[in-house]
């Protein structure tokens, strides 16, 4: 019911067989499975390291690099601050989240540029490495895909790059401790879309991801050692005119064992004006959306979760 695309496999026929592949998931179920994508196993090995080594520190040391001191969404996230589906209350996760990276006196970052501030580091040997590494390795996948994308959309192949060069993309870590007895109907995260154009998630093997399909059933998304689950967001949404779709997703809090996945969300560039493309409107299909910056399509939704976030 959820695809797997071998990106490697696809890409040796040639760059139109792979779009032809993810832009079928994109229409027909937003959710596909990524293999074949080249990014190592011992990378991803480290990454997940770096998150059970970061979420057993104490609240002191994580309350120190805390979200809360940040107006650009990096640091740390305790547990049930979201709510993802307001009606059932802050979801069962905790998480920690990573923006690009900038040099101190990178211009954006020293102007106050929304969602330009410095990442938050705890005093962890190796964190700060793992996580550049694999947010760099995870853009340049996104970016790939969205080179895909465009070929698919009837669009030029590198239409979404000036887009992607500098992203307003987030890595999350994510810890779900097992359900609480007194409360086991609290779901993990609630019932979501994302936010921007694309989803890579990595998961471990306890599971726990879930799709609602368009017939309003939900089906689990297994794990699939060395693939990423991959899906589109509102963002890419709305730029496609609807033509892709951002579907509906929830985590299950597991039973037994702590579940870790490692998320990475591919937004836009801050100042990407965020039009119905022109593949995708026409006589009989009207633009949904107005044009938008997406920063503000980006703050808009982050403010739903947290209330107030960056601004410019």
């Amino acid at each position: 019911m959820i695809p797997v695309i071998d990106v490697d496999a696809l890409q040796r026929r040639g760059e139109t067989a792979l779009a032809a592949a993810i832009g079928a998931a994109c229409r027909e179920v937003g959710f596909f499975y990524l293999a074949g994508h080249g990014i190592a196993d011992s990378l991803r090995a480290r990454v997940f390291a770096a998150a059970r080594a970061f979420f057993p520190l104490s609240p002191a040391a994580k309350e120190a690099v805390s979200i809360a001191r940040s107006p650009h969404n990096r640091g740390y996230v305790g547990l049930a601050v979201e709510a993802l589906d307001p009606a059932r209350g802050g979801g069962r996760k905790e998480a920690f989240n990573v923006g690009l990276e900038l040099a101190p006196d990178d211009p954006e970052l020293a102007g106050g540029v929304p969602f330009r501030g410095p990442n938050q580091w705890p005093e962890l040997p190796g964190f700060r490495d793992t996580l550049v590494a694999w947010f760099d390795a995870s853009w340049a996948l996104g970016r790939r895909l969205h080179r895909a994308f465009a070929l698919d959309l009837g669009l030029a192949p590198d239409f979404f790059e000036p887009k992607l060069d500098r992203p307003m993309a987030t890595l999350r870590l994510l810890h779900y401790p097992p359900a609480d007895p007194r409360a086991p109907e609290r779901p993990g995260a609630g019932e979501h879309t994302d936010y921007g154009n694309l989803t890579l998630l990595a998961t471990d093997e306890v599971g726990g991801l879930e799709v609602r399909r368009r017939d309003g059933r939900w089906i689990r998304a297994p794990f699939l050692p060395g693939t990423f689950v991959c899906n589109i967001g509102d963002c890419l949404e709305r730029w496609t005119n609807g033509v892709y779709r951002s579907t509906p997703h929830r985590v299950t809090s597991p039973t037994e064992r702590d579940r870790y996945s490692v998320a990475f969300f591919l937004d836009p560039n801050p100042d990407a004006v965020v039009a119905c493309l022109p593949t995708c409107t026409g006589p009989d299909r009207p633009p949904r959306w107005p044009p938008i910056r997406a920063a503000d399509h980006l703050r808009a939704r982050l403010e739903a979760t947290y209330g107030p976030v960056a601004r410019g």
